[in-house]
């Protein structure tokens, strides 16, 4: 036998892959679940831009693991890099007017896979869920 915690953060695993198979649809964008949170935190920043550092936190991923993501968004010209007028070290991940077009058209199938997920009778306790998820580290906005 083993926890509640644990059971939770095991089922907790388990739904993130099940919403990672729905939101697969979203390819008919050319994008994945990962590609169309960097283009919705990209496009609700400040100017549409981040560091690379602060865009890896926001998500929750390493240095390494948000270039890794972001080498093919920037390949077929979704986002791009801004260099920092004041620091050369710093660089920033800006997403391009296609990316941002890309980001609309691929938010409606995004809000119809999400309908499809939390029927109105599965959204009534949603906001309490989001405030436990934002406590467990999960704050993206």
């Amino acid at each position: 036998m083993i926890s509640d915690e644990l059971l939770f953060l095991i089922n907790l695993n388990k739904l993130q892959s099940v919403i990672a198979r729905k939101f697969d649809s979203l390819s008919a964008h050319g994008l994945g679940l990962n590609d169309f949170v960097i283009l919705y935190i990209l496009s609700s920043s400040s100017e549409s831009k981040m560091r690379r550092i602060d865009l890896a936190e926001k998500i929750g991923l390493t240095a390494s693991g948000i270039t890794r993501l972001l080498n093919p968004l920037e390949k077929i010209g979704l986002v791009a890099r801004e260099a920092n007028e004041r620091d050369a070290r710093v660089s920033y991940v800006v997403i391009t007017p296609n990316g941002q077009k890309i980001f609309e058209e691929a938010k409606r199938s995004a809000e119809h896979i999400t309908k499809e997920i939390l029927s109105s009778r599965k959204s009534k306790s949603l906001k309490t869920v989001n405030e436990f998820l934002f406590d467990l580290g999960g704050n993206i906005q």
